[in-house]
């Protein structure tokens, strides 16, 4: 696979955004309520792991998420802004499993954990080819 020394534990990754009218759940289709989705604040989790290792990964190399176990517990208004935080916590061959959570201008928005997994993007191409070749 790859050479993964630059990888260890307690790496750290953030992301933020200010909430828009095209981040709220009617927009994205996960409800009614103009506010944060949730699909919108997992994204920002999944950018946030990414911030902390994408970096570090050998050439040819990208990480994929694979594992989310996540709350969405508080409400974020249109116009304030969310930020995203990851702590890589496991390493475990090409497994990467991060602590993740979520807040806005005012509290504590969302937590949980996020798995990501190495691949080496040829391969990984390849695949994807070889599965759409069978709906041909």
């Amino acid at each position: 696979m790859g050479d993964f020394a630059g990888l260890r534990i307690g790496l750290k990754g953030s992301a933020e955004l200010v909430v828009g009218e095209q981040h709220t759940a009617p927009k994205v289709g996960s409800g009614r309520v103009h506010v944060l989705a949730t699909p919108v604040m997992i994204n920002l989790i999944e950018a946030a792991a990414l911030a902390a290792v994408e970096h570090l990964l050998p050439p040819g190399q990208q990480s994929l998420g694979t594992h989310l176990d996540v709350r969405h517990f508080a409400a974020t208004p249109v116009g304030m802004r969310v930020s995203a935080a990851a702590e890589l916590i496991k390493i475990d061959g090409r497994l990467l499993t991060f602590r993740v959570s979520a807040t806005d201008a005012v509290e504590a928005i969302g937590e949980g954990t996020h798995e990501r997994v190495v691949v080496t993007l040829e391969r990984f191409d390849q695949r994807v080819q070889t599965k759409l070749a069978r709906i041909r």
